[in-house]
């Protein structure tokens, strides 16, 4: 005995019901064709996720409720049950889940956990579920959830399992992380191997803003076993059959579950189905894994990031400023992978200071990449900004205003194409960069979108690395990973001279970010106390930059952003 189901791992677009709806529809009429009992697709799939404040928008939740009548009228003469991830309007608005079978909705699931954390600002929009979902299907039974609701060690999965549940059926929209496909797939595993139950784990694929889905959906026998893996950052359809007769003879060799207590008193209830679908010879499968590497799993993120972030914000091309140095280089290599070679611009803006090898670096990048550039040098044009302040800045040294000055002026260059052409501008920092403030607000900073802004800049070299092999060939010329890093705004100028060197920065910053640690704690696991209090300073000062830049994509725990919320005006300090 076996359930078939469809799980439709797919990228949707946040508002673009009717792309949305195709793509449902596509996969339910595939579902259909292969006699699934199931199909089903990832939270909130109907809307995109996640919606924000286009929630408190009546006119919404209306165009929502709209297109799942669509859907609903749609399935009328087929056999298959469809899981589709909506938002339901009663008293309040419900993160949900419809249960629609032959032109009826049987039933719809309110996802009881809305997380408040990281990313998340659930409980901002909706109200929790009360009610446990199951469903007798062919007397076999089958809950249904969404999301957090199978994270929680004691919530609506516990509670499906406790009252007869032999399947979960698990929306989901889980942000990527780096680490975070290897937890979930532990996590799950324990989970269906604690409960001897299957689940069926069908996750979002796709960018949204700066939050990354990775798809990698899972679906585990009662074992605990891994019996299917999405693929990684793309979108797939895929049928899969689920012993379900495994249960009971996992609970007669291992019967740790009788002694799970029953959860009494919650309110169940239960959606009967009968379902005549034709025989049919079960689906054998050899389960694929995706073992990436770390670097080629960001690689591919951050490309799934920036072209999502381009396409569904109308854009076709993007334009760089190439310096030379290793994060533009980057930045063009991700933008080339995401979008097409045609579809990228680099700029080269060369001033007194650029170096002969930066130049060539650039140049030789580009053609690599095979990607159109142009050069335009700055020379004249910092030259007549001096001149225009030259009384007004008579009888002072040159200082960070004449360096930041050629940052503005290609900043400048970079948005006068963007306005002319219609491309997106990619900023280029990193994320040692962005945090500590080493770079010009108004000048490098300028940009729509910051691929890198989540990246260290130790990080960003293994990254480039990687690229270079997996291509079998040196893209990224060798020269930019063997020079000092430097901004080149004035003569020899190195980062080191102003930054602690990178080894030592991103580890304080790792602390001091995305572990929240004191000056003092990180002192104590060996770092020199007052270079932490200089990186600490420097974090602090600069959170008025970060609130102008432009957004970037969380590759981290805890990125620059919706994760880290710091106060711009702010007197608590530890230096």
């Amino acid at each position: 005995m076996f359930i078939r189901v469809t799980l439709g791992q797919l990228n949707s677009i946040l508002g673009d019901f009717e792309k949305n709806v195709e793509k449902i529809l596509k996969t339910l009429d595939l579902a259909e064709k292969n006699n699934s009992d199931f199909v089903i697709f990832p939270e909130l799939f109907l809307t995109g996720y996640p919606p924000e404040d286009l929630v408190l928008r009546t006119s919404f939740l209306k165009k929502n409720v709209e297109y799942l009548n669509y859907i609903v009228d749609y399935s009328k003469g087929k056999n298959v049950v469809i899981l589709v991830g909506f938002i339901d309007v009663e008293d309040d608005a419900f993160n949900s889940a419809s249960i629609i079978h032959n032109g009826k909705i049987l039933g719809k699931y309110h996802k009881h956990l809305l997380p408040n954390y990281s990313v998340f600002d659930e409980r901002r929009y909706f109200k929790p579920g009360k009610k446990i979902i199951l469903i007798n299907y062919n007397n076999i039974k089958i809950g249904i959830n969404i999301c957090e609701d199978i994270w929680s060690p004691l919530g609506p999965l516990h509670y499906q399992v406790t009252n007869g549940a032999q399947l979960i059926l698990n929306l989901s929209a889980s942000p990527y992380f780096v680490g975070k496909r290897e937890l979930r797939k532990n996590y799950l595993s324990k989970k269906s191997y604690d409960y001897h139950c299957p689940i069926v784990y069908c996750n979002l694929v796709g960018g949204q803003d700066e939050v990354i889905f990775d798809g990698g959906s899972i679906v585990t026998n009662s074992e605990g076993k891994i019996i299917f893996e999405g693929k990684p950052f793309e979108e797939e359809i895929s049928v899969v059959d689920i012993p379900i007769e495994e249960n009971l003879r996992t609970n007669l060799h291992d019967p740790r579950r009788r002694y799970i207590e029953v959860i009494e008193n919650q309110k169940i209830v239960e959606i009967s189905i009968k379902s005549e679908i034709e025989k049919k010879e079960k689906i054998e499968r050899k389960n694929q894994e995706y073992n990436l590497e770390k670097e080629e799993e960001i690689f591919k993120a951050l490309a799934l990031g920036l072209k999502d972030y381009t396409i569904k914000n109308n854009f076709s091309k993007v334009i760089i400023g190439l310096s030379g140095g290793m994060d533009s280089s980057l930045v063009a290599a991700i933008a080339v992978e995401a979008l097409g070679s045609e579809n990228v611009i680099g700029v080269l803006m060369p001033s007194m200071y650029s170096s002969k090898s930066s130049i060539e670096d650039a140049v030789k990048l580009a053609e690599n990449l095979k990607i159109k550039y142009y050069i335009i040098p700055i020379n004249n044009i910092f030259y007549s900004y001096q001149n225009a302040f030259s009384e007004i800045f008579k009888g002072l040294k040159e200082d960070t205003t004449e360096e930041n000055l050629q940052a503005r002026i290609r900043g400048n260059i970079l948005m006068a194409l963007s306005n002319k052409f219609g491309y997106l501008v990619l900023a280029t920092g990193n994320k040692s960069e962005v945090a500590t403030g080493y770079a010009t607000l108004y000048g490098d900073m300028v940009g729509g979108l910051s691929p890198i802004k989540d990246v260290y800049k130790t990080e960003v070299y293994k990254i480039a690395r990687w690229y270079n092999k997996s291509k079998g060939k040196e893209i990224i010329p060798e020269n930019v990973f063997v020079k000092a890093p430097s901004a080149e705004l004035k003569p020899n100028q190195k980062d080191e001279d102003f930054l602690p060197k990178y080894e030592i920065l991103d580890e304080i910053l790792k602390q001091y970010i995305e572990k929240e640690k004191s000056v003092n704690e990180i002192s104590e696991e060996g770092y020199e106390l007052e270079t932490v209090k200089f990186v600490a300073r420097l974090v602090d000062k600069s959170e008025y930059k970060r609130k102008q830049g432009a957004p970037g994509i969380k590759i981290t725990e805890r990125s620059f952003g919706k994760d880290r919320r710091m106060p711009t005006t702010n007197k608590y300090k530890e230096w």
